[in-house]
């Protein structure tokens, strides 16, 4: 599992930013991308509580998808 770049984050935050304003895309898609990076974070940094904690977005993002 590869550490996340700065253009992956830059972009997801680019499009959450667009979804808030003009309501683009998918809420789903959009949690399901951060849930991922928060993943790859907390693989990258076994060490550390608090990613591990939120990288716990994957579970959220999951429900999301299934609600469609």
């Amino acid at each position: 599992m590869s550490r996340p770049t700065i253009s992956e984050i830059s972009a997801l935050l680019a499009d959450l930013a667009n979804f808030r304003t003009r309501g683009a895309g998918s809420l789903a898609e959009l949690m399901n991308r951060k849930a991922d990076l928060l993943e790859r974070i907390a693989a990258a940094r076994p060490d550390d509580a608090e990613a591990a904690e939120v990288a716990a977005a994957r579970a959220r993002a999951d429900e999301l998808t299934a609600e469609g």
